[in-house]
């Protein structure tokens, strides 16, 4: 028998569209971090949710084709600072407290979430 994917152990999609809409709020509500979504629309944040949703799914190794731009390109300009990702990290992590994740499948999100780093902190 086949051994599950990272994708599958999550919960799949609806699982993984629940941690996204937890994730989101939690970050646009973070003052060092709100200015990465100010003044955007309903309609950007919704395209935005639904791009980290396929991302997440992709990279986890689900079904899902992601057709957003790389990490790279996505994040240029931002000025995304170190002290930015970590406070990202720690939000994800009370996300993925939130909903208990096991420590395996923890280790294996936050390990494909931190090979994104070097595409998209810039300062």
């Amino acid at each position: 028998m086949a051994e599950q994917t990272l994708y599958e152990r999550l919960g799949g999609y609806d699982a993984i569209a629940a941690v996204a809409a937890n994730l989101l709020p939690r970050l646009q509500g973070d003052d060092a971090l709100r200015r990465f979504w100010d003044h955007r629309g309903a309609d950007g944040l919704a395209r935005e949710k639904q791009l980290l949703i396929d991302f997440l799914c992709a990279a986890s190794g689900g079904p899902l084709y992601y057709t957003g731009r790389d990490m790279k390109t996505a994040h240029a300009g931002m000025r995304i600072s170190a002290s930015d990702w970590s406070a990202f990290i720690d939000h994800l992590g009370a996300t993925l407290d939130a909903f208990e994740l096991p420590a395996q499948e923890r280790h294996e999100v936050i390990a494909f979430i931190e090979s994104t780093k070097a595409e998209i902190v810039e300062t």
